[in-house]
């Protein structure tokens, strides 16, 4: 008897011991619809793995596909529907009924059935939600200011160069030819929301392009809408916006160049898969269809790349055995994952959490944690993470401006949901113990068609805008109570200009008052993020830079490389906040 005989009567035997005659079983009125992969998993969405053979690794591919044909048998004899099957590491994504749920954990050949994990993206916007005290603002709005001002931050932008492109050296890089081009090819696969690839600072260079969540119509086109959420398009720019190829940045940051952004691995070939939903979740199956297609490009594997590093700005959920199973089948392939650690200030989310997947952890621009971070052993590396700008879909980004008393206010900051638009009439106090506006319901009359001036205080900046607006004014002007511009993020989305003010120009305006001033904001294609989101990227495409500079690396060759040159932080040595540390693709490739 050969290996593909002895393999499948060995496993339809325990199919008929568990399940009866193994006729096909057709799914009744009540049976579970197939799930939608990319989209948070119903309560009936299972995961199902099948116990491997000792020989499983070594399986040609006709074996594989009889193994996989006699387990799909066991899940449609139990009552399952199947919505994706993975032959090589002997699992599937099903619906379930409470039915056929029991009959397959009675299944001898089923090692496990598991919930179908939900993960989200790990990036938000840059700013703060809370009005604590100058004296303990946490480091990530404590260090967005002092990034913004260009003042007391350890990396600052320059030209067309973010703080964290300067942070991992990318101008030494550029100039040393260090761009992820190479007669070798190097790709970088981003699975997130999708991408905005009309921008033009990715000058329709995307290599590739595939859409994961199955029940969407009319978003398996890059050039067409698929990215709402945004999330994809600004982690894709990091990697890959081009130079000299942008809409201007330099409304956003002062000393940024008028071109734009400039990504870290410009000559890195650029796949992007989309597995995120429009609300930025994501299913197990989804996000594992999107990583072996990340892992189909490689040569070995009947692609055209030669190294393929998948970039996941993504995590949450539960531990998962399919999902290690995914992982370490990708891994064993040959490519190098890298995920975020999670955003939560606590444990290492998944997929970061697991064995063959490498985690990163988010630095600001002084190289401290960021208080956001999740944290763990592990934690692989470091990357930017706090107020991270980058391109998003055209016209998703806001920049904004505001005046008052005859003086142009430098350093204004759009609140995240913002309203569009710009108001010029007179500046009023909002009133309140310190000019703060405190107190859910308060209202001053005085602001009804007005613009609001409040002091950052004691409440949120959701209650003060609130409270504003309610009272009808037609603009809010919140100013800083400590040095440096102030990112606002909102919870409630609102149809007036919202803008952080530099304390300064907030204090000196209440001296002046009454006064006259402006208020605007306005659309822009590009934004600044938090989030291990945002520091994944930056770690993917140095990892893309090093691979093309030293092709000869394995994926365990490159990680060993990039842990052991990394920028040592904190604690000497690994430790579980940075991991071994800020990656360093200029010391890796030169030791220097």
């Amino acid at each position: 008897m050969n290996r593909t005989h002895a393999l499948l009567a060995t496993t339809l035997a325990l199919t008929l011991a568990a399940c009866g005659q193994p006729t096909t079983v057709a799914p009744d009125a009540a049976a579970p619809t197939a799930p939608v992969a990319g989209t948070p998993a119903g309560t009936d969405s299972y995961l199902v793995g099948f116990r491997q053979p000792l020989t499983a690794q070594n399986l040609g591919g006709q074996e594989l596909a009889a193994q996989a044909a006699v387990q799909a048998q066991a899940i449609t004899a139990a009552g399952g529907v199947i919505s994706s099957q993975w032959a090589d590491i002997s699992a599937a994504a099903v619906r379930l009924n409470p039915a056929a749920l029991a009959a397959l954990r009675a299944n001898p050949s089923v090692e496990y059935v598991e919930q179908e994990a939900v993960h989200r993206a790990q990036g938000r916007p840059s700013g703060t939600s809370d009005a604590r005290p100058a004296s303990t603002l946490s480091a990530q709005g404590a260090t967005l200011s002092a990034q913004r001002l260009g003042a007391q931050a350890l990396y600052a932008p320059s030209g067309e160069f973010t703080w964290g492109d300067n942070a991992l050296r990318v101008p030494a890089l550029r100039a040393a030819g260090y761009t992820g081009a190479s007669t070798t090819r190097v790709a970088v696969c981003v699975l997130d929301t999708g991408i905005d690839g009309n921008h033009p600072e990715f000058q329709r260079k995307l290599t590739g392009f595939k859409n994961f969540v199955t029940t969407e119509t009319n978003r398996n086109d890059p050039y067409a809408l698929n990215d709402v959420d945004g999330h994809g398009t600004h982690v894709a720019g990091t990697v890959f916006a081009q130079y000299g190829a942008g809409t201007g940045a330099a409304g956003l940051l002062g000393g940024m160049d008028s071109a734009g952004v400039g990504g870290v691995a410009t000559g890195a070939n650029l796949f992007v898969g989309r597995v995120l939903g429009d609300t930025g979740s994501g299913s197990s199956s989804g996000i594992i269809n999107g990583v072996n297609w990340c892992v189909a490009q490689l040569k070995s594997q009947g692609g055209t790349q030669d190294r393929v590093v998948v970039s996941m700005s993504l995590g949450g959920g539960s531990k998962s055995q399919t999902e290690q199973r995914a992982y370490t089948a990708a891994y064993n392939k040959g490519a190098l994952i890298i995920a975020a650690t999670g955003n939560d200030g606590a444990a290492v989310s998944y997929p970061a959490a697991y064995t063959q997947v490498a985690g990163v952890a988010a630095v600001d621009s002084n190289l401290a944690k960021a208080d956001f971070s999740n944290f763990g052993t592990q934690v692989d590396l470091s990357g930017p993470g706090v107020a991270v700008l980058s391109p998003v879909p055209l016209g998703q980004g806001t920049a904004a401006s505001a005046s008052g008393g005859g003086v142009t206010f430098t350093d204004v900051q759009a609140a995240d949901k913002t309203g569009r638009g710009s108001f010029t009439g007179a500046v009023v106090a909002a009133g309140g113990t310190n000019n703060e506006f405190c107190g859910a319901g308060t209202r001053n009359a005085a602001l009804n068609g007005n613009i609001a001036l409040i002091a950052r205080g004691t409440c949120s900046f959701e209650e003060k805008t609130a409270n504003a607006v309610a009272s009808g004014a037609r603009g809010v002007m919140i100013y800083n109570n400590a040095a440096g511009a102030l990112g606002i993020s909102l919870t409630n989305t609102y149809a007036v200009p919202v803008v952080g003010i530099q304390q300064a120009d907030g204090q000196a305006l209440l001296g002046k008052l009454p006064a006259s001033g402006t208020v605007a904001v306005t659309s822009a294609d590009y934004a600044y993020l938090d989030g291990t989101s945002m520091a994944t990227p930056h770690v993917s495409a140095a990892a893309a830079v090093v691979w093309a500079a030293k092709p000869t690396l394995t994926n365990t060759g490159l990680l060993n490389l990039l842990t052991s040159t990394a920028r040592d932080l904190g604690t000497a040595g690994r430790d579980n906040n940075f991991g071994y540390g800020l990656v360093d693709p200029l010391k890796a490739i030169t030791g220097q």
